[in-house]
C-alpha cells in the first residue's frame, strides 16, 4: 500500500491526493469528488505516512493499522456511520492495545472512513502490483551507476564555448547625482 501524497486537510472531509505544488499553495483532488482545489500553508495539512495511533505501548503508525484492517476486513468492514461501541469493538479486533483515553471516539470514525476511501481508490491493490515490480526497478538502478563510473574513466570532458558569446559590459555603481 503506497500512502505516497495522499494528505488529511484540518476541516475538511476526506482525504486529499496531492496533484502539483504551487509558490504558496499545493494543488490537492479531493478523493470522495475528485474536485481540485489549492490547499494553501495556513491550512493544517497532515501526509497519511506520518499519522500514529496511541497505544498502551507505543505508537502505531496509521499505515499498518490500515494494512491490518485490510487483511482483517475481506466484505464485511463497518462503516464510519455504525455506532461507536461497533466501530470500537472492531478496531480491537486488529488493534487490541489501542489507548482509549488518548484515541477520541471522533479519531476512530476517520480511521473507518479513510479506510474505506482508500479502498475505493483501489491503493491495496497497487501495493500488490508495487511488490512485483520493485526487484525490476532496484536492478536498473543498481546498473545505472556502473556505466557513470565507465564513462568519468574516459577523461573530464570539456565544455565547448558558443562562438557567438560575448563579455558582459561592466555594470557602473554608485550614484550619479551631485557631480
Amino acid at each position: 500500500m503506497n500512502l505516497t501524497g495522499i494528505i488529511s486537510i484540518s476541516g475538511r472531509p476526506g482525504l486529499f491526493k496531492v496533484i502539483a505544488q504551487g509558490k504558496n499553495s499545493v494543488i490537492v483532488e479531493s478523493m470522495i469528488d475528485k474536485k481540485r482545489f489549492p490547499a494553501y500553508a495556513t491550512e493544517k495539512i497532515s501526509t497519511l505516512e506520518d499519522i500514529s495511533i496511541f497505544t498502551y505501548e507505543e505508537d502505531v503508525k496509521l499505515t499498518e493499522v490500515l494494512s491490518k484492517m485490510n487483511e482483517s476486513f475481506t466484505d464485511n468492514c463497518p462503516s464510519h456511520k455504525e455506532d461507536m461501541k461497533t466501530l470500537e469493538a472492531a478496531l480491537a479486533t486488529f488493534l487490541p492495545n489501542w489507548d482509549k483515553e488518548r484515541v477520541y471516539p471522533s479519531d476512530v470514525r476517520k480511521i473507518f472512513q479513510w479506510y474505506h476511501l482508500i479502498k475505493q481508490a483501489g491503493l491495496f491493490e497497487a501495493s500488490t502490483e508495487e511488490t512485483t515490480e520493485a526487484p525490476v526497478k532496484e536492478a536498473k538502478v543498481k546498473a545505472e551507476p556502473a556505466k557513470k563510473k565507465a564513462a568519468t574513466t574516459a577523461g573530464p570532458a570539456k565544455a565547448a564555448k558558443p562562438a557567438n558569446m560575448k563579455k558582459a559590459a561592466p555594470v557602473k555603481t554608485g550614484s550619479s547625482r551631485g557631480k
